[in-house]
């Protein structure tokens, strides 16, 4: 395996349900004009449709140039939407970070660039001893935040932006992405996440009538 690998980063969530996928998939849009061979990946998906596949999976494939093994992009995808170590533990299953870990370098390995969705929050567990601030350190990436702009955002980001740094890791950027449309004083509260975030914001989506990566490109100033 060649010792220079792809540059990578990892996208995390100040929540889950926040847009995590969409700005994976348009971050994907925007190396793709730097990049000929670009994959997203999603190593732990939990929920999958009639026919066996995880939404959020296809969605990153569909975003990707180059295509790859599932067990590399995808090494686990839990049936259950739940927290993915209940998931993993109703399959009796147990998620391995040094696996992961493997696929993801391996990814780096054959691509020019690679995105990497977490699930969930920051710490959502993984199992009843690692959780996914521990699978960050240990794939020691760069780290992307998405801010889902709603009620609660900016303790949320606040609080992620504490316990990523708490594992040593540079939180090289975020986005704000606006889920509800209700939200009281929307740029008040941009403001402060700007002035707040010790790291560039990339971008803010506004809200799309439909996930459309391309369209949430044009929202990002990336890389």
């Amino acid at each position: 395996m060649p010792d220079t690998l792809a540059p990578a980063w990892l996208v995390a969530g100040t929540d889950t349900e926040i847009g995590k996928t969409l700005v994976a998939c348009a971050l994907l849009h925007r190396l793709r004009a730097h990049y000929p061979r670009v994959v997203g990946a999603k190593p732990v998906a939990a929920g999958v449709d009639a026919g066996g596949r995880n939404e959020d999976v296809v969605r990153l494939r569909a975003a990707s140039t180059q295509r790859v093994p599932a067990d590399l992009d995808n090494p686990y995808c839990l049936r259950a939407a739940m927290s993915p170590h209940a998931a993993a533990a109703r399959e009796g299953r147990v998620i391995d970070l040094e696996h992961i870990a493997r696929a993801v370098r391996q990814l780096r390995a054959q691509a020019d660039a690679v995105v990497v969705e977490g699930v969930g929050g920051w710490l959502v567990p993984l199992s009843m001893q690692h959780d996914g601030g521990d699978l960050g350190r240990r794939l020691g990436l760069p780290v992307i935040l998405v801010v889902g702009l709603r009620l609660g955002c900016l303790s949320h980001a606040l609080l992620s932006q504490e316990a990523i740094a708490a594992r040593g890791l540079p939180l090289a950027g975020w986005v704000g992405n606006h889920i509800d449309p209700a939200m009281l004083a929307p740029q008040d509260n941009l403001d402060l996440l700007r002035q707040r975030l010790r790291a560039p914001c990339l971008g803010v989506l506004p809200r799309l009538p439909q996930a459309d990566p391309q369209r949430a490109a044009l929202h990002l100033n990336w890389p």
